[in-house]
């Protein structure tokens, strides 16, 4: 079951109604009697729920080959996108973020700050008092931070330029 889900869902972006579809992710775990899969899916604009619900159903095809029961949730990464590749440090830089570590470095396993991109074998993190590096061996979870006043500002920057 789970060999057929990840197949499946790293085949979607070839699959040419999909193509600009991006998978974030994809986990699977039991729950009861039955395998949990859930997809994390992302494209540039976002993702909607129609979206959601087609690449499900294209799933779907998939899995109810299999005679094991499942549960499959596909869903958008979010406002507060998690980071998984090396990639997701580049590309969101300049944007702020929130970084766990394993272990405490600098005195402290949660950190803030706004992404600098990727050096060597370390994440930059710019904080208020200097540039952080953080290895990515020691990196346990991390993501984009949605700042609602900063949005509104950016709107309303936007909108004056618009102006």
């Amino acid at each position: 079951m789970v060999e057929t889900f990840e197949r499946a869902a790293t085949a979607l972006p070839n699959d040419a109604e999909f193509r600009d579809i991006e998978v974030v992710a994809h986990l699977a775990h039991r729950a009861g009697r039955a395998t949990a899969l859930t997809l994390i899916v992302d494209r540039a604009g976002g993702v909607d729920l129609h979206v959601c619900e087609r690449i499900a159903k294209r799933l779907n095809v998939e899995l109810d080959r299999e005679t094991e029961p499942y549960t499959l949730e596909v869903e958008s990464p979010g406002l507060e996108r998690p980071l998984f590749q090396r990639a997701d440090y580049e590309r969101f830089r300049a944007r702020p973020a929130r970084i766990v570590t394993t272990v405490a470095l600098r005195g402290q396993k949660t950190h803030r700050g706004t992404l600098g991109g990727v050096r060597g074998q370390a994440v930059i993190l710019q904080q208020s008092d200097g540039e952080c590096l953080i290895p990515f061996e020691m990196i346990k979870t991390a993501n984009l931070e949605f700042d609602p006043r900063e949005d509104l500002r950016r709107e309303k920057r936007e909108r004056k330029e618009k102006e």
